[in-house]
C-alpha cells in the first residue's frame, strides 16, 4: 500500500474518531510531557485524574522542580511504575536549570526517563516536528495491515517500524498523523476483538484478510513473571505506625511501606523472622491476622502479601526498643502523607 493511501485513510478515519483530550491541540511542551510520562503503562481514563491533579498542583516546570520528591511521589500514589515520578522530578531539575524545555529531539530525548517514543510525541505533538511516533499501538496497527512478521522485540525489529512509521508519516500533519495512529490502534484496531468488519484498511490489511489479527506483532520471547512473597507486619504504638522508606535499586524506590518480611520461597510466618520474635517476647503482645494471600500483579511480577498486626500500646510501657535500621515510628496523619505501594492499604489496615 502506497504512503499516500495509508494517510488518506487514516486521516480520515480520525477526522472522525478523534477523542478530545486536554493534552491535544495544545504547542505547550511542558503539559504534553506531563501526560506523556503518565500514559506511559497508564490507561487514559486513569491517567485523566492524575493528569488534572498533577497541573493543578506543578503548573509549570519550575514548581515542579522546586518540589520535595515525597510530594511527586504522593501526587503519583496509585499509577505504579514510580521511577517515572522519580525521573520527571529530575528532568523538570534540568529543564529548570538549563531556562527552558529544549526544542530538538536530541534535546529532548535527553532528559532522564524520556525514550525514542516520548520524544518523539513531545516534539511532533508540540514544535511539529517530522518525527514519527512508535508505541504498541503502533507495532499492532503496521504489523497486522502490512503482514509484518519480524519480531517487535528484536533490534532488526524495531528498526524495521521505525522506518516504517517514519516513511508513512504525513509531513504536513506529523502531530495528527502520530495522534491518529494511536487512537487507531486504540479503538479500532485493538488487542482482542478489533473491529474488522468497519475497519477502512480491510481491503488492505493482510491480518484482516486472513483473520490472522491475533498472530500480530510478533515476538520473539516472553519475559517469565516471577512470584515473590511478602509477610507486612503492621507494627503500631498509640496510633503511630512503623514504617521505612524503600532504598534505591529495588522496585518502589523512594516508597514508603510497614515492616517486611520477603521471600521468593513461599509464605513466611513472621514469628520466624528474628526482630519480630524478639519483639514479641519482649511485649507480650500478639499477632492478628489481616489478611492473607492477596495477589498484586505487576508486570513481571506476582507479589503474594499477607498483613499481619502487632499493636504495641502499653506493652513495651519502661522497655527499651531496638528499631531495625532506617525504620521510624509514623503517626496516622505524617502515614497518610507519605506514598505507598497500592497493594498496602492504609485506610483498610489502620483504624483511628
Amino acid at each position: 500500500m502506497q504512503s499516500g493511501i495509508f494517510r488518506k485513510l487514516l486521516l480520515h478515519w480520525y477526522s472522525l474518531h478523534k477523542r478530545e483530550l486536554p493534552w491535544r491541540d495544545i504547542c505547550d511542551p511542558y503539559r504534553i510531557w506531563i501526560s506523556e510520562i503518565i500514559l506511559q503503562q497508564t490507561r487514559i481514563a486513569q491517567g485523566l485524574d492524575y493528569y488534572e491533579r498533577f497541573l493543578t498542583r506543578f503548573p509549570d516546570v519550575q514548581s515542579l522542580a522546586a518540589a520535595a520528591e515525597d510530594e511527586v511521589l504522593k501526587l503519583w500514589e496509585g499509577l505504579g511504575y514510580y521511577s517515572r515520578a522519580r525521573n520527571l522530578h529530575a528532568a523538570a531539575r534540568e529543564i529548570a536549570l538549563a531556562g527552558a524545555f529544549p526544542m530538538s529531539y536530541e534535546g529532548v530525548r535527553a532528559l532522564k526517563g524520556v525514550g525514542d517514543y516520548t520524544a518523539a510525541a513531545i516534539c511532533s505533538f508540540a514544535y511539529h516536528q517530522q518525527v514519527a511516533t512508535v508505541d504498541g499501538n503502533v507495532y499492532r496497527v503496521l504489523s497486522r495491515i502490512f503482514g509484518i512478521e519480524v519480531p517487535i522485540d528484536t533490534t532488526a525489529g524495531k528498526r524495521h517500524f521505525k522506518e516504517l512509521a517514519q516513511q508513512l508519516l504525513d509531513p504536513e500533519r506529523p502531530a495528527d498523523f502520530n495522534q491518529a495512529l494511536m487512537d487507531f490502534g486504540s479503538l479500532q484496531c485493538t488487542p482482542t476483538s478489533p473491529l474488522c468488519d468497519d475497519c477502512p484498511f480491510r481491503p488492505h490489511c493482510v491480518a484482516g484478510r486472513s483473520n490472522s489479527w491475533q498472530l500480530f506483532p510478533v515476538k520473539s520471547k516472553r519475559t517469565a513473571q516471577q512470584h515473590f512473597y511478602f509477610t507486612y507486619v503492621l507494627i503500631t504504638h498509640f496510633g503511630r505506625l512503623l514504617i521505612h522508606r524503600r532504598g534505591a535499586g529495588n522496585i518502589w524506590q523512594g516508597l514508603y511501606e510497614p515492616y517486611l518480611i520477603a521471600s521468593t520461597d513461599g509464605p513466611t510466618r513472621p514469628e520466624a523472622d528474628l526482630w519480630v520474635k524478639g519483639l514479641l517476647q519482649l511485649s507480650g503482645s500478639r499477632l492478628h491476622l489481616l489478611e492473607s494471600n492477596y495477589k498484586h500483579i505487576l508486570t513481571h511480577r506476582i507479589i503474594h502479601a499477607d498483613f499481619y498486626r502487632i499493636d504495641l500500646s502499653d506493652a513495651i510501657e519502661g522497655k527499651k526498643l531496638s528499631l531495625p535500621e532506617n525504620y521510624f515510628f509514623a503517626t496516622r496523619e505524617q502515614a497518610f502523607q507519605y506514598a505507598f505501594p497500592q497493594l498496602i492499604r492504609l485506610e483498610k489496615y489502620l483504624s483511628d
